[in-house]
């Protein structure tokens, strides 16, 4: 195989891994919403998102890749579990910041107030529940302080602006661990696959 040819493929898996440009801008679904380089703001700026829609146009979602200092040890400081958990909490997006919330892959849902963000992946929104998945599941979850919220059309037009990169849902990418570097690694290979490279 030609190294022409060694490079088309290597496109073909990138875009596989990344999902369809065309496809993934279906705000039907759940997506991932990385930041253009020219997204400034300084909430936004340089993150990764998982997004999914709701009824009437709008859209929930969680920032993936704005760890703080603070773990649950240090909120909890009487519940034994979250005295176990060293990874930190997340920043999950500028709403309802004093509330924890835990987005957790499992085949089915945990029950209480969730919602699956796409197959296999759930955003939990109800304290016990969450202290269920603290004691039972933390491996499998990340917890985040806060969401993103987007009224009807407010996310279609941000994506029409060009602000985001939007991809096809993948729950490893969505809690990958540690996050840092990450948002760099998938811009730099969003733009060699938009230049051909």
């Amino acid at each position: 195989m030609g190294k022409t040819n060694i490079r088309r493929t290597l496109l073909a898996v990138l875009f596989l891994a990344c999902g369809s440009f065309a496809k993934a801008a279906d705000l039907s679904e759940p997506v991932i919403l990385v930041a253009k380089r020219e997204l400034r703001d300084q909430l936004f700026g340089t993150t990764i998102l998982i997004a999914a829609p709701l009824s009437g146009g709008q859209h929930v979602g969680f920032i993936l890749n704005r760890p703080t200092r603070v773990t649950l040890g240090n909120m909890f400081p009487d519940h034994g579990p979250s005295q176990k958990i060293v990874e930190p909490v997340y920043l999950g997006g500028p709403i309802n910041v004093e509330l924890i919330f835990a987005l957790v892959q499992r085949p089915d849902s945990p029950g209480g107030k969730s919602m699956a963000l796409m197959p296999g992946l759930y955003a939990v929104f109800d304290g016990d529940t969450v202290d269920r998945i603290i004691e039972a599941q933390p491996d499998q979850a990340r917890f985040v302080a806060g969401l993103v919220a987007w009224q009807p059309g407010e996310l279609l037009e941000e994506v029409k602006q060009g602000v985001w990169y939007v991809l096809e849902p993948d729950s490893a990418l969505v809690l990958r661990k540690p996050t840092s570097g990450l948002w760099e690694e998938l811009v730099q290979r969003l733009e060699r696959a938009a230049k051909g490279i």
